[in-house]
């Protein structure tokens, strides 16, 4: 009896040990490989953006650029909120405003040529008004307001802070910020108030290089 006994507790030791290499396995797979999401996180943080107020993002993307050697998403935004707002910046995961946007070729009101703009002398919306962020060579669209996701930390039309960016190649993977927002100035019975609207995380799933 003692010898089964210790069969027994031997077997149930190296399942448990099987059981254990299996987990780890997994958390290396899901956490240390960069550009993996689920398809549930990727839809979590669409349904999440989608409901923000005042800010909203109703449609996003983003893909690898190869002429410009960057990562450039794509945001389309919504003021669902009940005043007008001028957003005057993207805050990256680093808590950190980037306040500018690159564009030009005198598309949608910019000034003919390409240059770098303040977001707050463009970015004035109205409750239920949609503007994007986008490289129109990428997205369809026809605005170059262009922004560039960073690894590294904030600054002009760089959004620092992504945990993840897409990559130049056939699994070009996601861009995920672990948090996100805006800076934006909300107009209230004549009234300026300028705030922050941080969300959680942005996961967007990459487009093939463009």
């Amino acid at each position: 009896m003692a010898g089964m006994r210790a069969q027994g507790a031997t077997e149930y030791l190296v399942l448990l040990a099987v059981v254990l290499i299996v987990a780890l396995v997994s958390v290396a797979l899901l956490g240390f490989f960069p550009g993996m999401a689920s398809d549930a996180q990727l839809t979590q943080s669409q349904m999440y953006w989608k409901s923000t107020q005042p800010i909203s993002i109703v449609e996003s993307g983003a893909r690898f650029w190869v002429g410009g050697s960057g990562v450039y998403p794509y945001l389309r935004i919504r003021n669902t909120g009940a005043y007008p707002i001028t957003v005057t910046g993207i805050v990256g995961a680093d808590g950190i405003k980037a306040p500018q946007f690159r564009g030009g070729y005198g598309t949608c009101g910019t000034p003919a040529g390409l240059a770098t703009y303040n977001i707050s002398d463009y970015f004035y919306m109205a409750p239920g008004e949609e503007k994007y962020f986008a490289w129109s060579g990428g997205y369809g669209v026809t605005c170059n307001w262009w922004i560039i996701a960073s690894a590294g930390g904030s600054s002009s039309m760089y959004v620092g802070g992504a945990s993840s960016l897409c990559q130049n190649s056939a699994t070009p993977g996601v861009l995920q910020y672990n948090n996100f927002g805006f800076e934006y100035v909300e107009y209230i019975d004549g009234q300026q108030i300028t705030k922050r609207q941080i969300g959680k995380a942005l996961i967007v799933k990459c487009m093939e290089p463009g």
